[in-house]
């Protein structure tokens, strides 16, 4: 960071300091890259907000450095998935359902995919972390500073912001400039970047609140309890919800609103009120700690650039928090962008690099938009199951709910349509798929000429690993001196790595050569007895899907770059066209 005329000048600017920018700027930082964060807020989360963290996100975490930072904080995987429906805590439940990969059955996919599990951490935990790493490595961040407007040239943004404190506007000149600003993005406004769908689709309110109720719920453990009474069908995102902020003491409810009217004005005692009746005691010891009235929205940006301006996180896909992907998916945004940055200002890579980060990850936004939308609307079976669509009547309801007792045609009717429609939730507590199978096709990857694998599962619910290009790398355990070691953690860091085995030793000295010609890390590695890493398990074998003499390049992503399935007669030749073609080097 340097001044020119009073004018602040970076490499990469930040607006925002939620998930994605920090993300970035945790990335920015490793690699040695000047920038800037600036956020209008005077710290970082107030609220919970953002909560779940999937195992993509956690990876990203891992390769950072600070995994064992946001467990230590976390809510853990086994705390997380006895998921409840019920007419309140105290009452009735309607059915359980086991989330987040908690099911016997599914465990086993979460455990093999990857080296780390998910967890829960609330935002307002997690963004300081983030910000205490992206520090210590050089960040610069500023606090109550507003972005104002930018101008963009031909070689630079720059960017006119508001110090809330002294009141002054003063000038940051960067190479980039990065929206990382939340749904109402004031950047991606500016930058007229094209979206598709629709804000504010249903009205909601949080309620952050502490309350000791570890009675009701310690021996069903959960991050997420449902509940359906009157008004819970009313905006909101599918039912009333009683979410796990710290076990087992303090919690938010999201209760809904009708959009087409004024938002409420929550005040304690009707934040008590909902809190109790959700709850189900009337007498409970409530301490209201903050309230907010929010829109679900519908809506993301169907290009996340325009020249030297990027968008990423909630400013680019604005969706409810259902299947817990906001957070997740900003953070992989980031991780996606910052690589590529990094190479480009180091003159590692062309600039058309960067053309990579929307085609990669705008359908990516896209899907999790539709998806968590989606989730929301298949709350609808439930409610036509118990035949509660549509009623606001407490007598009706409970009357409703209660006939799938009844031995009848119709009671047994009803109990086999509850069934389904609480499996169908599936595709919104256990999605994979969703969370892990992104596989892209961009500038950045070269194909094999191999056909994209089928898959043999429904892709939204199950993540099928493969090192087909364009893929996130599989994690298999491989072993160092008798020690577990991921594939996963000798990729990232910054750098491309590439996997071979015995037979296809060449490789290693053809990525050294094509290193030292380009000017960039390339960490080869032969996995195979006699060597550093061996295939413990022999997974490896079972999941490179090239020979033992091909290799499987790996972007500083974790996403795979290019396979070769053999050795060619001159590996270095067609390692330095790959890597040129990767980096968008002419």
């Amino acid at each position: 960071m340097s001044t020119n005329n009073g004018v602040i000048e970076t490499d990469v600017l930040i607006v925002g300091s939620g998930p994605a920018g920090l993300t970035t700027a945790v990335g920015l930082a490793s690699l040695k890259v000047n920038h800037i964060v600036i956020t209008k807020y005077q710290w970082t989360a107030n609220t919970p907000r953002a909560h779940i963290t999937n195992q993509a996100a956690m990876e990203i975490f891992r390769d950072f450095g600070v995994e064992a930072d946001v467990m230590e904080k976390a809510t853990e995987h086994s705390f997380m998935g006895d998921t409840v429906f019920c007419i309140s805590l105290v009452g009735e439940e309607i059915g359980r359902i086991r989330t987040w990969g908690i099911h016997p059955r599914r465990e086993a996919d979460y455990v093999l995919s990857s080296p780390t599990l998910n967890c829960d951490i609330p935002q307002d935990l997690l963004e300081p972390i983030l910000l205490t790493r992206a520090a210590e490595q050089g960040s610069k961040v500023r606090f109550s500073t507003e972005f104002i407007r930018y101008e963009e040239d031909a070689t630079g943004v720059t960017t006119t912001v508001l110090d809330r404190i002294s009141g002054v506007e003063y000038q940051i000149r960067s190479k980039y400039l990065i929206g990382a600003d939340g749904g109402r993005s004031k950047v991606v406004e500016q930058a007229g970047l094209p979206m598709e769908g629709q804000m504010d689709v249903a009205g909601s309110m949080n309620i952050v609140f502490k309350a000791d109720l570890t009675k009701f719920v310690a021996h069903r453990p959960s991050v997420l309890y449902w509940v359906l009474q009157p008004g819970s069908t009313i905006g909101g995102i599918g039912l009333g919800l009683v979410r796990m902020v710290r076990p087992w003491n303090e919690w938010l409810i999201v209760w809904g609103y009708d959009i087409s009217k004024p938002a409420p004005e929550v005040t304690d005692e009707m934040a008590i009120s909902v809190v109790r009746n959700l709850v189900g005691d009337q007498e409970l010891e409530v301490e209201i700690t903050s309230t907010s009235v929010w829109g679900n929205n519908k809506m993301y940006a169907k290009e996340y650039n325009k020249g030297r301006v990027y968008a990423m996180g909630d400013a680019a896909h604005r969706h409810p928090p259902s299947n817990g992907l906001g957070s997740n998916t900003s953070v992989q945004d980031a991780y996606n962008l910052a690589w590529k940055l990094a190479y480009v200002l180091k003159g590692k890579a062309g600039e058309a690099l960067l053309d990579s980060y929307s085609v990669e990850r705008a359908p990516v936004g896209k899907q999790i938009v539709l998806r968590a939308n989606k989730s929301i609307e298949e709350f609808g079976a439930i409610l036509e199951a118990l035949d509660v669509l549509g009623t606001n009547d407490p007598v009706v309801m409970r009357r409703n709910i209660e006939a799938r007792r009844d031995n009848t045609p119709e009671g047994a009717k009803r109990r086999e349509d509850l069934r389904k429609a609480l499996e169908l939730k599936d595709y919104e507590f256990n999605a994979h798929g969703v969370e892990m199978g992104q596989r892209y096709t961009s500038s950045a990857v070269v194909k094999d000429g191999t056909p994209e694998p089928a898959y043999t599962q429904d892709p939204e619910l199950f993540y099928h690993p493969t090192t087909w290009p364009g893929a996130r790398l599989p994690h298999v355990w491989l072993g160092k001196d008798g020690y577990k070691v991921s594939a996963k953690d000798l990729g990232g860091q910054g750098r491309f790595s590439l996997f071979t085995g015995i037979s296809g030793g060449a490789w290693e000295q053809a990525a050294n050569r094509v290193a030292t010609e380009l000017g960039i890390d390339i960490a080869p590695y032969i996995i195979g007895p006699g060597h550093t890493y061996t295939d413990l398990y022999d997974d490896w074998a079972r999941v490179r899907e090239v020979s033992e003499a091909g290799c499987v390049l790996v972007r500083p992503d974790n996403f795979v770059g290019w396979r070769s399935n053999d050795l060619p007669k001159d590996p270095y030749a067609v390692l330095l066209a790959t890597m040129k073609s990767i980096l968008s080097l002419a």
